[in-house]
């Protein structure tokens, strides 16, 4: 649980626990490569980790970290291209996603093998939401790769995962940044990754006029609305708008359980679907943590 370190007392050195923290991975599609970077920083400064949690692409990357695989994990997400994200995805027609996932779940097998939650290290979680009664799923124990999937099994665009019995989708649903499940495991140092905090402004509300078009430029504008939404496609429709509930919600739950600090990376101008910038989004993850590190060491001596 704790690490050694050392301090002098009246000419004495005598050794102190430096607390391990937990680490609280959230949800945020492409923008969740810079939880990478956070590992990074963190490893680069012998800080030592606990447990992880984590929620959709947190729990890929947590689950990575754990398995020794960040290496493989970084080298793949930098190797991106737009050509090669399209081939990774398995149209599905008539299913219950737009893709399957099955490519993209067997790339991850090839690293992960068949690793059992239990065989990590430190203890790992990954939340899921069962679609059928909107239960908040903790994934403990067993397949690793099966966690890691159904976490990040965004509805409507991958297919939900069939796991002991229940339907599961992506945790962002109902725990974006997974503060609560290392409270959970009693961890006295929480640290969080929220990857939504500079999206959204602070949750504004606009007072708007709902008026016909009256010709000119109400109508040029009107064309110009259309043509922008066409092009955001519905597959980036529906991504844009689970980030936008998981937003909402991981205000209310970092306001009722906040962690002992959270890390907060500037991402708002990478585009929730482009993967192909992860070098970019890995390197405001590091940078970030990096910037927060004085912070961390003293909450490890304070928090003991």
């Amino acid at each position: 649980m704790n690490d050694i370190s050392t301090h002098e007392t009246g000419g004495a050195t005598e050794s102190l626990p430096k607390t391990k923290l937990a680490l609280a991975l959230g949800g945020g599609a492409a923008r969740g490569w810079s939880h990478i970077g956070v590992l990074r920083a963190l490893d680069e400064a012998d800080v030592g980790i606990s447990m992880v949690a984590g929620t959709s692409i947190g729990a890929l990357v947590g689950g990575c970290y754990l398995a020794g695989k960040l290496d493989e994990l970084e080298e793949f997400a930098r190797s991106l291209t737009m050509r090669r994200i399209v081939g990774l995805l398995d149209l599905a027609i008539g299913g219950s996603g737009l893709f399957g996932g099955m490519r993209l779940s067997k790339r991850m097998r090839e690293h992960l093998s068949d690793i059992e939650i239990e065989d990590l290290d430190r203890p790992f979680t990954a939340v899921a939401t069962e679609i059928a009664t909107g239960h908040e799923i903790w994934i403990h124990s067993g397949s690793l790769t099966t966690a890691i999937h159904a976490s990040y099994a965004l509805p409507g665009i991958f297919e939900p995962v069939r796991c002991n019995g229940r339907t599961l989708v992506d945790g962002a649903l109902v725990n974006p940044v997974p503060v609560s499940v290392c409270r959970a495991q009693e961890q006295p140092l929480v640290v969080a990754v929220n990857l939504h905090y500079d999206m959204y402004g602070r949750s504004a509300v606009v007072k708007h006029t709902a008026s016909a078009s009256t010709g000119g430029e109400t109508d040029e504008q009107s064309r110009r609305d259309k043509r922008k939404a066409a092009r955001m496609g519905m597959a980036n429709v529906m991504v844009q708008s689970y980030n936008i509930i998981q937003d909402r919600i991981s205000r209310g739950r970092l306001a009722g359980d906040p962690p002992d600090l959270l890390l907060m990376p500037r991402l708002s101008d990478i585009g929730l679907s482009e993967f192909h910038r992860a070098s970019e989004a890995i390197d405001r993850g590091y940078e970030e943590t990096v910037s927060k590190l004085t912070d961390i060491k003293r909450l490890q001596e304070v928090l003991r």
